[in-house]
């Protein structure tokens, strides 16, 4: 997704949340600052949604769920709400408290790099992820160059991971 930047008004959690909601368009909010969240590529949305089928396919039966490009994360410790390309819960939902629409406990994140928002996934983002308690695997995705990369939370989880013939 190509993020642009909205005037410098500082908001409060809840107010970006009440303007969310009530929004046509997403927003990520970074620490009280909100950027526009503007469509991916074609290629892209499709990248997304074959990742999204394959995962819920592979899947099937075992207590995960998978989620995709519209469903709302919470990142308490960096003040974040972001909307990841693709997630994978593990067992129960967590919800942000008060909240019935913001996930807190994803497994997997899964991002398709775009031109704009390529170094802010694999830094800032990984950084940002890596400090919910839930996190073990990062999965970004070149649309350009078909590349894959796999980062981990950490090294302890190196067993639990998944792989998947895309």
């Amino acid at each position: 997704m190509i993020m642009q930047a909205e005037d410098k008004k500082v908001y409060t959690d809840e107010e970006y949340l009440e303007f969310e909601v009530s929004s046509e368009e997403r927003h990520e909010y970074i620490n009280g600052e909100v950027a526009l969240m503007t469509g991916g590529t074609p290629n892209h949305n499709q990248i997304a949604l074959n990742l999204s089928g394959a995962l819920n396919f592979a899947l099937k039966r075992q207590p995960y769920r998978v989620f995709v490009t519209d469903q709302r994360l919470w990142i308490p410790r960096k003040r974040i709400y972001t909307y990841p390309d693709v997630m994978v819960v593990q067992g129960e939902l967590q919800l942000q408290e008060g909240r019935r629409d913001t996930i807190t406990n994803p497994l997997m994140i899964a991002e398709v790099l775009s031109a704009s928002t390529r170094s802010y996934d694999k830094d800032a983002k990984f950084t940002a992820y890596r400090t919910i308690t839930s996190f073990q695997e990062y999965l970004l995705i070149d649309q350009y160059t078909e590349m894959l990369n796999v980062k981990k939370a950490s090294i302890k989880i190196a067993q639990n991971l998944l792989y998947f013939g895309l």
